[in-house]
């Protein structure tokens, strides 16, 4: 493993996607810095990450407080140069609108939307100062149109896309590679697969076409990293292939 003195910073690192980008980083030599609300989740991919060669340092992480991302990313910015950032929160919740109450929009917009824009601003305020750097934002289907039940999730990721053009357009300029992935699929994960069940019963995990491997979304964002600049990505979709759009 060829070690980079550049740290890759994951808010929202999960068990799955989350996850899989900071193995992915970690695994290209980057110093990588994983949040998630429960920290203590994070032992089995720090143990992972460390067993591979790699370097990582985890911490519980409340993205919604301003106070504990500017100094989740400042720390991270002092261990090693800050040369990514990846959002990638998800706060996925379907309610009939009738049942959605002010404290379920109001926090899936903290979390999808509001911690995004704390994400952003902060890593673009250490990128800013060396001319260089690179922040991701994780979006989904509902980024692009509303459905059923999804009025809270839909309006904050409406929220987040918008946050991230609105930063791409204004730092691309200035040497900052902002971009927002579109996962438009079922991401294969004990959760999704327990909603299938679900909604539509054992025979809905029968079309295993439908899913998309998190290490796939790990794989992309790496392929917009090594974008040369002459060719950035703002916004891309990725979909398996048995999916229907």
């Amino acid at each position: 493993m060829s070690k980079r003195n550049a740290s890759a910073v994951v808010i929202g690192a999960g068990d799955f996607i989350g996850g899989e980008i900071a193995k992915k980083f970690a695994a290209e030599g980057f110093t990588v810095f994983v949040g998630r609300r429960q920290g203590e989740k994070l032992e089995p991919l720090i143990k992972e990450i460390e067993s591979a060669g790699g370097k990582v340092f985890g911490r519980s992480l409340d993205a919604r407080k301003e106070e504990e991302v500017v100094k989740f990313i400042a720390d991270a910015d002092a261990e090693a140069p800050l040369e990514v950032c990846i959002f990638n929160i998800g706060a996925n919740v379907n309610f009939p609108i009738l049942d959605t109450t002010e404290r379920v929009f109001r926090k899936v917009w903290e979390m999808a939307c509001y911690s995004g824009f704390l994400a952003g601003r902060e890593a673009a305020r250490h990128m800013l100062a060396r001319g260089q750097g690179n922040i991701f934002f994780t979006g989904a289907t509902a980024s692009m149109r509303g459905g059923k039940g999804f009025a809270a999730f839909a309006s904050a990721k409406f929220g987040l896309r918008a946050v991230a053009q609105s930063m791409a357009r204004e730092l691309g300029p200035q040497n900052i590679h902002v971009a927002h992935l579109v996962i438009d699929s079922s991401v294969d994960t004990e959760w999704v697969r327990n909603l299938i069940v679900q909604r539509e019963g054992p025979e809905g995990l029968e079309n295993t076409d439908r899913f998309m491997r998190p290490a796939a979304v790990a794989e992309t964002y790496w392929q917009i990293y090594q974008q040369p600049r002459d060719a950035w990505t703002f916004e891309q979709e990725i979909r398996p292939f048995g999916e229907k759009w």
